[in-house]
């Protein structure tokens, strides 16, 4: 049985939207119980009477902010949701932690709270970029560190390496520095450094070299490592440019009654495609390089965005990936 933390205060639709997903995925999971934390008065009553022998509650009266500074919060709000929820997985009385909530707040608990894999600079929001293939990208960091050494890129590397092996079955990942040009010579002193530190041979991945963002949801590469601030950038814009196109595609659809008949032809095409480009679909960001299993479900999720970031708690689970990581990271043994 996997036992997930879920934080029921955090994000822009708590406590209804974890409330409502966690229900969901009880029904669908029955290897996967699920403890919510939170003001228990509010999530009784987002559940509207439904009940779970699998459900438990944990009640938090402090829930913190997205204005607040992040590890202040944290030490000051001892009683929060999401302090509750991560102190459950640093006890071992779970297995995983998924919140909707501040992104600082959940990467300072990831650090200073729950802690680090050794040998670990800092922990990265890691998200599926979808491709034309069928086959993910695995981009870090998204969001987490703007500022990043060579160093930590390289680290990025190892373990979005051992990630798509892990979930996605690559057997030799093939890994692509972000950059604004193909060349060794292009970019900062930062991603030539990066660059050099990454074609050194290792075990665990192939270095292809830099690949430009463009290349990211062309699947050039199986794992994209940058900073991120540059991450970040690129992740709201594809969400951008993915919204922008199927609303000038329904408007073009819906220009002239020709249009109209071919798009009911292909919308159930359409809409097959944008579930499959929606970030909802896939619920949450792993946030790789933490000791324990942290998922970080984007702050407007609703309840099918979390019920998909707690299926894909129970799938990064079920693989194994933070011991993998660990052992990757390892020291070899004299």
């Amino acid at each position: 049985m996997y036992v997930i933390a879920a934080d029921a205060m955090g994000g822009d639709f708590a406590p209804e939207a974890p409330v409502q997903g966690a229900l969901r995925a009880l029904d669908e999971f029955p290897d996967v119980s699920i403890t919510l934390t939170g003001r228990q008065e509010e999530i009784a009553k987002a559940a509207r009477g439904a009940r779970n022998p699998r459900l438990t509650i944990v009640d938090a009266r402090e829930v913190i902010g997205n204005d607040e500074p992040p590890v202040m919060a944290l030490r000051r709000k001892k009683d929060s949701s999401l302090a509750r929820a991560i102190d459950l997985l640093r006890e071992g009385k779970a297995d995983a932690l998924i919140s909707a909530g501040s992104t600082g707040a959940v990467m300072a608990g990831s650090m200073f709270r729950l802690g680090r894999i050794a040998g670990v600079e800092r922990p990265a929001i890691t998200v599926l970029v979808p491709t034309p293939s069928g086959k993910p990208v695995v981009m870090l960091d998204a969001g987490a560190n703007v500022d990043c050494t060579p160093d930590t890129l390289a680290q990025f590397a190892i373990m979005g390496a051992v990630y798509a092996r892990a979930l996605l079955d690559r057997d030799k990942p093939r890994v692509g520095l972000v950059n604004i040009g193909e060349e060794a010579e292009k970019g900062n002193q930062q991603t030539k450094t990066a660059h050099q530190l990454l074609s050194k041979p290792h075990p665990a991945y192939e270095f292809v070299g830099n690949v430009e963002s463009r290349g990211i949801p062309l699947g050039e590469v199986d794992v994209a490592v940058c900073d991120g601030f540059i991450g970040n950038v690129i992740m709201k814009a594809m969400e951008g440019v993915s919204k922008s196109l199927f609303e000038m595609i329904k408007r073009e659809l819906n220009g002239s009654l020709r249009s109209k008949a071919g798009g009911a032809l292909v919308m159930p095409a359409l809409k097959r495609l944008k579930a499959a480009m929606s970030a909802e679909e896939v619920g949450g960001a792993l946030m790789l390089g933490a000791s324990g299993l942290v998922v970080k479900a984007h702050g407007n999720s609703k309840e099918y965005a979390f019920f998909a970031g707690i299926r894909q708690a129970r799938s990064l689970l079920q693989a194994d990936v933070i011991s993998k990581i660990r052992a990757a990271l390892s020291p070899p043994v004299a």
